[in-house]
């Protein structure tokens, strides 16, 4: 975007509704607080500013709305993270719920929805109703973006997660090599996404006992990951009904190139040659395990 003047700001603030532009400001300003607390790992402190975001958003945007959507999606997140998954919950359903009656059943948005939805239904152990969320999810990317898309790439990652967790390794294991094969195609031999994958299956076959397979995948995905002969190999997480014992590993896959809540503020500065506000897509990233 060309470079606009301070003058122009004042003007796309003058021009954009008083209301809007007061409330929008503190929406951002509360975003980025929760933004920078939650990169810290600091949740409690970060619950607040992702609340008020919210807050703010129902009444800028409407309860209905996209943006609102991504607001609740990201609270929801906050709470998964310190394992409250009753609060994350029914904000993850509310979540879809507004994505799937704005964009149709068949978005992307959609499918990275019920990825959220299904990792919190997989970390209580609720197997049998993460698993048609997450077949669900890979069926859109494989409509939206063809068979070769990272996004599938990831959701086939998540399916092959479940499987695992379920003692189905011998469904899990097509599902991740397809998995690398995607990445090594769409990304390059030395992704980190590659890694990830790599590790995912060298983690498969410890499982099985088979650990001459294992070894060489270990051995590349350390060369991509340029951590020498640091095991990056992980035991999986204990799951139950009730518990988990490790984080949520982060996704490693991009975000959306689209613009998040980040983009208000350009949105108030395009204002001055538009006089009119642009909608925030989703941006937001469906979540991967890193093994």
């Amino acid at each position: 975007m060309k470079r606009i003047s301070g003058l122009a700001i004042l003007i796309a603030l003058c021009l954009w509704p008083a209301g809007l532009s007061a409330q929008s400001a503190a929406l951002m300003g509360a975003h980025n607080n929760y933004k920078n607390l939650n990169a810290q790992g600091r949740y409690a402190e970060a619950e607040p500013y992702a609340r008020r975001a919210l807050e703010l958003g129902e009444k800028e945007f409407g309860p209905d709305g996209r943006k609102t959507a991504v607001l609740l999606n990201r609270l929801a997140s906050l709470y998964h993270d310190q394992g409250r998954y009753a609060d994350a919950e029914p904000l993850y359903e509310r979540s879809l719920a507004i994505w799937e009656k704005a964009l149709g059943p068949d978005h992307p948005a959609v499918a990275i929805g019920l990825a959220y939805l299904a990792r919190l239904y997989r970390r209580v152990g609720r197997f049998a109703q993460a698993e048609p969320l997450l077949k669900r999810a890979l069926g859109i990317h494989e409509k939206a973006s063809g068979g070769d898309h990272p996004d599938v790439a990831t959701s086939l990652n998540n399916l092959a997660r479940l499987y695992v967790l379920q003692g189905r390794y011998g469904d899990a294991e097509p599902l991740y090599k397809r998995s690398l094969a995607i990445r090594e195609k769409a990304l390059g031999s030395d992704h980190p996404s590659i890694a990830t994958s790599l590790d995912n299956i060298a983690a498969l076959y410890k499982h099985q006992g088979r650990y001459t397979e294992a070894k060489p995948l270990q051995k590349r995905s350390l060369e991509i990951r340029g951590k020498g002969g640091e095991s990056v190999i992980k035991p999986l997480p204990k799951e139950t009904g009730t518990s988990v014992v490790k984080a949520e590993p982060k996704d490693d896959i991009p975000e959306s190139k689209e613009p998040g809540i980040e983009a208000v503020w350009s949105s108030i500065v395009k204002a001055v040659e538009e006089f009119l506000p642009k909608e925030w897509p989703e941006g937001q990233s469906e979540p991967q395990d890193a093994n």
